[in-house]
């Protein structure tokens, strides 16, 4: 079976490549393309929006940092890179202010200049109610512009750190979304859509040339970016396949060039695929179960009151799992077991933190029997599908370890595009999620995840957790200024959300890339490659 892209029918190709594609049509069920610069992507799942600022989502970020571009960006070792800022600095006078000098002679893509109004613009638009990314302005008391190249954020308190919140916020133009109608963000999760949902404007290496939702996007390079360089990958189509077999099938056809979601059931055939460049590593992201903690009764459960509010049966949850079990069966080895709700990555994270218990299935079931439930409860998980390595596997095969105590958990298996929603509107008893930590330090898990829903703080507390206590301990990592110190708090504030049993920590993934023989891109930590670092052999 031959499987052809299923582009737009809106779709042209510029002059320059039409040709081109023509005459290679016939070559293409062979497992290379004809020119170097022409690529097509494969992903299970598409982008959910255009919007910027709209959904603090991977699958999304990745595809529009195509487009866009961040003031700062995260390189693979971690360190900040340059982007549309070139310098930034503490004001020695004033260190509550960052200052933040704009490159100039940048242009958006439809030819109008960047200035610091821009900035300015798309970070109030990124603290909006409606944002995804409002977090990471959390501690942003005012944005302002002194001139035309320049923009100073100044912070409720001191943060040595701050510039690493700024890797996943892209910039945009003021006037081209007030002519557009689009000056607030499309809301996180909602299907409400404005001009900015479904078109670009941006800065990046990339524009999009067609687009069809959950099929296909095509992106051509920007020949006038400022970096004054075309890739050597300059025409991509970004293409869903949500089934796993049909992915592999079209990057063994020739069909695809770069499968990023690849099954870890299949890892160890492609790397001995001839043909085929398999590449791997660990990602700074974390997947874990989370549960509505405050509820006075869950939705879809046969019993009275809210199990999940009692740390006993939440305990008993955690030691009736086995994550080795997970790592080995399930995973197949591609997955690094985790004891706390954190990558090794991220600064807060220790070595004893990440310990955790033997699975103690008598203990388990002592605990619940204790809590008030020794017939157990039954409960539906609300598991993403097409999202994670093998997600599904893994909540079906925590169901049946949890069936072993008494607790009966129906598996609703659906896109991320449903699960998510559910979640961030509070719709879910339980529910399977992953965390990437784009600053790389805690507090921004701390603060989107386990902060009370209140103003930029707990956009994704899908648990429902609301602790005044700890929303104080939180809060003050933003003007803690002695790095040992903070660091110190941070593992404090795990220790504390462990000892509760707030989540229960699944593992981090380890990601493979597969692509054809001729391409090479590392895996990145956070899992946002950008195809503009493709390296083509000649």
């Amino acid at each position: 079976m031959t499987i052809r892209p299923a582009l737009p029918k809106s779709l042209t190709l510029r002059p320059r490549r039409a040709a081109l594609m023509l005459g290679t049509v016939a070559m293409m069920a062979m497992a290379s393309v004809a020119s170097a610069e022409s690529v097509t992507w494969v992903r299970s799942l598409d982008a959910a929006s255009l919007d910027v600022h709209s959904r603090n989502e991977g699958v999304t970020i990745t595809l529009l940092k195509h487009l866009y571009e961040p003031l700062v960006e995260r390189a693979n070792d971690g360190s900040l890179l340059p982007r549309l800022a070139t310098d930034w600095q503490m004001l020695p006078d004033d260190p509550a202010v960052w200052q933040f000098k704009i490159r100039e002679g940048v242009t958006f893509h439809d030819g109008t200049p960047l200035t610091a109004a821009d900035v300015v613009f798309s970070l109030q638009r990124a603290q909006d109610e409606g944002s995804g990314f409002r977090s990471y302005l959390s501690s942003v008391a005012e944005i302002t512009a002194p001139d035309d190249y320049t923009v100073n954020m100044r912070l409720v308190g001191v943060s040595p750190i701050f510039p690493t919140n700024l890797t996943p916020i892209m910039i945009m133009s003021a006037d081209w979304a007030a002519a557009n109608d689009s000056l607030t963000p499309q809301a996180a999760g909602s299907t409400d859509v404005n001009y900015a949902t479904t078109h670009e404007n941006g800065t990046g290496r990339y524009q999009l040339h067609s687009r069809e939702v959950d099929v296909a996007s095509h992106l051509t390079a920007y020949d006038a970016h400022w970096s004054g360089q075309i890739p050597a990958v300059d025409d991509i189509t970004f293409r869903v396949i949500s089934d796993p077999s049909t992915r592999l099938a079209a990057l063994l056809s020739g069909e695809a060039d770069f499968v990023q979601d690849v099954p870890v059931q299949d890892v160890e055939r492609l790397r001995e695929t001839a043909g085929i460049n398999l590449v791997d590593g660990p990602e700074n992201r974390i997947i874990y179960f989370g549960y509505d903690v405050s509820s006075d009764s869950l939705m879809s459960s046969n019993v009275d009151g809210n199990p999940f509010a009692d740390a006993r049966v939440r305990e008993a949850i955690a030691l009736a799992f086995n994550r080795d079990a997970i790592h080995r069966v399930v995973m197949r080895g591609q997955s690094v077991p985790a004891g706390v709700a954190v990558p090794p990555f991220v600064d807060g994270w220790t070595p004893e933190l990440d310990a955790y218990a033997a699975p103690d299935i008598a203990g388990a079931t002592a605990l619940l029997a204790e809590a008030g439930y020794p017939d157990g409860f039954s409960v539906q998980l609300d598991c993403p599908n097409d999202r994670y390595l093998n997600d599904e596997a893994i909540c079906i095969a925590t169901a049946g370890m949890l069936g072993q105590i008494g607790i009966d958990v129906t598996v609703a298996g659906a896109s991320m595009a449903i699960v998510s929603p559910k979640v961030i509107g509070d719709q879910s008893d339980f529910f399977l999620l992953g965390a990437g930590v784009p600053t790389f330090d805690s507090a921004y898990l701390f603060d989107v995840l386990y902060h009370s829903k209140t103003g930029a703080y707990g956009a994704y507390n899908g648990s429902r957790l609301a602790d005044p206590a700890l929303d104080a301990r939180i809060e003050a990592l933003a003007s803690e200024v002695d790095i040992d110190a903070r660091s110190a708090a941070m593992t404090g504030i795990w220790q504390t959300l462990k000892d509760e049993f707030i989540v229960l920590p699944v593992h981090s993934q380890v990601l493979s890339y597969a692509m054809r023989e001729g391409l090479s891109l590392p895996v990145h930590p956070e899992n946002i490659p950008n195809l503009a670092d493709m390296q083509v052999a000649q």
